[in-house]
C-alpha cells in the first residue's frame, strides 16, 4: 500500500476518523472577517469597502494614509499602488501625482500632492480598476505574507490574523518595531506550534511583543486593537476565528454574526 492513503493505515489512523485541516486566513469568509476587522481599527467602521475613497493625514508622519488598508505617501505603499494602477491605466486621474510622490517618499511633506490630491484620490476611488489594485496591492503587500508566514509558523486563522494585523501597522523590514522584529521578539519568549511550541502561549508572547512595539510611537501608543480585540478572541480560545465575534476598538464596540 503506498501513498497518503497507506500512510494513514500504517499509522493506525482512519480518513473518516482524521481531523479536517483548519481553515485559513485565506478563506474567503475568513478574510472578508480580516477586512472587517482591520477596517474597525484604522476606519472605525466594519464598511471596509467604503474605505477605497478614504484619505486623510492622521498626523503620524507619513504623510498621506489613504483606500482600504491606510497605503501611505510616505512610506512607498502609496506609490506603488499609483503606480501599479497607471500601469493598468495610463492616465488616470492620479497618475499626475507620481512625480510627486517619488519625491515625498519617506516623508510627511504633501509637497506637490496638495491642494488636488485628496479630491483626485476621491474620484479614482469610482473607478472600478483602482479599486482593484487596491486589492491586489493590499493582498501581495501585506495579507499574503503574513499568511504565508502565519501558516509557515503553524498558526491558524487567527493568528494569521495578528500577523496581518501587524505587518498592516507596521510594515515590515529589520527595525525592532517592524513585523518581523516583533516576530523576533515573541521568539524570545515562546516557539509557535511549527516549532513544537503551544499556539495560545506563542500568540500571548507575539501580542506582548506587539504592544510593545506599538507604545515606542504616539501614533500607535492605544493598543485597544490588541487589547480588546485579539486578545479578547485569543482568551476565548478562538484561534480559528470563527463568528460569532465581538470585540471594541478605541472603546467603540463591534459584532459579527
Amino acid at each position: 500500500m503506498t501513498g497518503a492513503l497507506g500512510a494513514a493505515s500504517f499509522f493506525g489512523i482512519s480518513r473518516a476518523t482524521a481531523a479536517p485541516a483548519a481553515t485559513g486566513l485565506d478563506d474567503p469568509a475568513k478574510k472578508e472577517i480580516a477586512m472587517k476587522l482591520v477596517s474597525s481599527a484604522e476606519n472605525s467602521s466594519l464598511d471596509w469597502k467604503a474605505q477605497y475613497k478614504y484619505i486623510e493625514d492622521i498626523g503620524d508622519g507619513r504623510g498621506y494614509t489613504a483606500g482600504i488598508i491606510g497605503f501611505c505617501s510616505g512610506t512607498g505603499d502609496m506609490l506603488d499602488l499609483v503606480q501599479l494602477y497607471t500601469d493598468r491605466k495610463p492616465g488616470n486621474v492620479i497618475a499626475r501625482y507620481l512625480p510627486a510622490l517619488r519625491r515625498v517618499n519617506g516623508s510627511d511633506s504633501h509637497a506637490g500632492l496638495d491642494p488636488d490630491f485628496p479630491r483626485d484620490w476621491r474620484k479614482a476611488a469610482s473607478d472600478s480598476a483602482f479599486r482593484q489594485a487596491q486589492n491586489d496591492e493590499r493582498d501581495r503587500v501585506y495579507f499574503d505574507p503574513a499568511v504565508r508566514r502565519g501558516k509557515s509558523d503553524g498558526l491558524r486563522a487567527l493568528g494569521q490574523f495578528c500577523y496581518y494585523d501587524a505587518i498592516v501597522m507596521h510594515g515590515d523590514g529589520d527595525d525592532p518595531t517592524s513585523f518581523s522584529g516583533i516576530r523576533k521578539r515573541a521568539l524570545r519568549q515562546a516557539k509557535p506550534p511549527a516549532q513544537g511550541g503551544d499556539e495560545v502561549r506563542y500568540l500571548e508572547a507575539f501580542l506582548d511583543a506587539r504592544v510593545w512595539a506599538m507604545k515606542q510611537e504616539e501614533a500607535h501608543s492605544d493598543t485597544s486593537r490588541v487589547d480588546t480585540a485579539q486578545r479578547v478572541f485569543l482568551r476565548r480560545g478562538n484561534l480559528d476565528l470563527d463568528p460569532p465575534l465581538d470585540w471594541k476598538v478605541y472603546g467603540d464596540s463591534y459584532h459579527i454574526g
